[in-house]
């Protein structure tokens, strides 16, 4: 469970996920060298810096370094010199992101770890045009990037063996649960989950079973809570009351078949005005706007992991681990 802060990281695209990105590394006393295509780059990433630093002010009371700096590049072989590892961030189209970093892979030190933020693409496919395929893994995170400390990572068939085991070090120096990902596979591990329960959410809506607001009563009223602290499979056979998981899968079986998690709904022009309409009833009934919606995203977040530390339980592991170290590397204040 070693960690090994980077000196420096380069970020390219600025968007949602690389602007979380650079509130994590930054926040964590890391120099970002930001590559963003987009004029707005440098205000998103701004505004998520100060998303993050409240969050970090009310998830813990452990002494953040200083903060890290944050250069504005204008290339990309600006933004990968003189950095440890490139986090790649651009959007889900490979003909984008090949070439990308292939630039990156060119222009970065041999020894530079490079790392993809792909949500889908497996990273066989993007290794194919890099001169140096084999220090290119995925690492993706989920949102927000700076509060939820899952990272999958995931292996090319070039991609050499050390390769994940140094980006583990990385992550976890930033607070980070790295997850080895054994197999390439599209959507890797938890957006495989987390799709099958937004088609089955869709496929409510469309039929019309439930409504949106419906929809998210029932998950977070219920089966929400009790998944931060297990996951889906042992949630179930530890709510059974059976004395193992293989007397609980005879009795129960594989759960009930009506299901409809290999379709999805087309977006008609109907079903979009129904999702829409529905879900700006809920925004209106609870008199949110979409800013508000995502500060309590990260204020329940802070909650739910301050929670999981005080059992260190889960995500609360990661967070009382993180502390420790934060520990560590802020001198003591006399």
């Amino acid at each position: 469970m070693s960690e090994r802060l980077p000196r420096a990281v380069g970020l390219l695209g600025g968007g949602v996920i690389g602007g979380g990105w650079a509130a994590r590394f930054i926040l964590n006393g890391v120099d970002v060298r930001l590559y963003g295509p987009s004029s707005a780059a440098v205000e998103r990433v701004q505004k998520k810096l100060a998303k993050a630093r409240r969050a970090y002010r009310r998830l813990t009371q452990v002494p953040l370094p200083a903060e890290g700096t944050l250069t504005v590049v204008n290339s990309v072989a600006d933004a990968v010199r003189g950095v440890d590892l490139v986090q790649e961030n651009a959007p889900e189209r490979l003909e984008i992101k090949q070439p990308l970093l292939a630039s990156a892979c060119q222009a970065a030190a041999p020894e530079t770890l490079i790392c993809s933020s792909t949500s889908n693409i497996i990273p066989s496919l993007l290794q194919a045009e890099m001169p140096r395929p084999e220090r290119l893994l995925v690492a993706h995170p989920f949102q927000p990037v700076y509060l939820v400390p899952l990272v999958e990572l995931c292996a090319g068939q070039r991609t050499a063996p050390e390769m994940l085991p140094r980006a583990a070090e990385i992550y976890r120096a930033v607070g980070m649960h790295p997850l080895v990902v054994r197999k390439e596979i599209d959507g890797f591990i938890a957006n495989r989950l987390q799709t099958a329960a937004w088609r089955e959410a869709l496929w409510l809506v469309h039929d019309e079973v439930a409504t949106v607001q419906e929809i998210d009563d029932a998950v977070r009223y219920s089966f929400g809570l009790r998944r931060s602290v297990l996951g889906p499979i042992m949630t179930y056979f530890v709510g059974s009351g059976e004395a193992s998981i293989r007397a609980f899968l005879k009795k129960w079986g594989s759960g009930n078949n009506a299901s409809k998690l290999t379709e999805v709904p087309e977006y008609t022009d109907s079903f979009l005005d129904k999702l829409t309409e529905q879900s700006d009833a809920m925004v209106s009934a609870e008199n949110m706007t979409i800013s508000e919606y995502t500060q309590m995203l990260d204020d329940g977040l802070v909650r739910v992991l301050q929670g999981l530390r005080s059992e260190r339980w889960g995500a609360g592991e990661t967070l009382a681990r993180w502390e420790q170290s934060l520990r560590k590397r802020v001198p003591p204040v006399h």
